[in-house]
């Protein structure tokens, strides 16, 4: 009977283990300075996905600013340059962090007041639209889960732009984050675009 009941147990957890959800999220942190420092966490993967992700020759170090690139290409901003770093895994926790940098003045621009001397700086978020695929048959759009304008986002601090996304299919929650400099003054965002100044330089 006690082996019965022990073996019934064990049934049972196995089977709360198997149907349990993911909990898979994604976090972007994004850094703005001369350029604008981007980086991608997938955490929580199931293991499938991330096994297939990690094995996926295509998904490599620079796929998502090459995406997002010919996206913005396609837009006639042909003026943006990237850079980035290699794709680090995490086997414990089936995380992946991409992390590249994009610049170049169809991202960021400004121009200067000769009056005042201030700087007025103008950063685009449209790149943040794109869908990539990280395996054959799984794929992620940005577009869809970002795609609240960055005017109506939430203000964390007067130079720090968030968003969060929950129950969005695979994944239990995304979440963007957008940091200013911290000297930026006068801070305004009109659909996509955000305009800042920096005080008087010499």
């Amino acid at each position: 009977m006690k082996k019965t009941v022990l073996t019934l147990v064990f049934l049972i957890v196995l089977v709360v283990v198997l149907v349990a959800p993911v909990h898979a999220s994604v976090s972007v942190e994004s850094t703005v300075g001369d350029n604008i420092h981007i980086i991608y966490n997938l955490s929580n993967l199931g293991s499938t996905i991330y096994n297939e992700t990690r094995a996926n020759t295509q998904f490599n170090n620079s796929i998502i600013p090459q995406i997002i690139k010919k996206n913005l290409e396609k837009q006639n901003l042909t003026q943006v340059n990237y850079s980035f770093e290699p794709n680090t895994y995490n086997n414990a926790t089936r995380t992946i962090r991409v992390s590249f940098y994009l610049s170049g003045s169809d991202i960021i621009s400004f121009s200067v007041n000769r009056t005042t001397m201030r700087k007025t700086y103008q950063v685009k978020t449209e790149w943040r639209k794109f869908q990539v695929n990280l395996t054959n048959s799984f794929s992620i759009n940005f577009t869809q889960y970002f795609a609240e304008p960055v005017e109506k986002w939430q203000k964390l601090n007067q130079t720090t732009y968030y968003i969060e996304t929950y129950g969005a299919g695979f994944f239990d929650v995304l979440s963007f984050k957008l940091t200013l400099p911290a000297t930026a003054l006068n801070v305004q965002a009109q659909g996509d675009t955000i305009t800042y100044e920096f005080p008087p330089y010499f």
